[in-house]
């Protein structure tokens, strides 16, 4: 018997319909959590996908292929110590998007 895996996936909003539709083109059965970025304070998604060994390849390829990086220009939070009116925000050009992927062995998965 082949081995179970649970890839988790955290991608930005923008990236995750495309996944999710390259997940279930590719017969990828996949669970979608809303989560937030500690970095940007932006959305991502976080997704949930229960795969044989075998299948891993496949789909981190579809991953790959449906979040990609890209820049984005972005102001700074001024820090909470330091008056607000001092603080000058200039946009910094910061990369953003892609996937970050965990790939978690299984000890036992069972459908109801």
């Amino acid at each position: 018997m082949a081995g179970i895996r649970l890839v988790l996936a955290i991608v930005q909003e923008k990236d995750v319909g495309r996944l999710i539709d390259a997940l279930t083109e590719d017969g990828f059965n996949a669970t979608m959590l809303a989560s937030t970025g500690g970095f940007l304070r932006e959305g991502n998604s976080t997704i949930l996908i229960g795969v044989e060994d075998a299948q891993i390849d496949q789909v981190l390829a579809v991953i790959q292929r449906s979040a990609h990086r890209r820049e984005q220009f972005v102001s700074p939070m001024p820090p909470a110590v330091e008056p607000v009116d001092s603080y000058v925000t200039y946009p910094v050009k910061v990369e953003v998007g892609g996937a970050i992927v965990f790939v978690l062995q299984v000890e036992k998965m069972a459908r109801f």
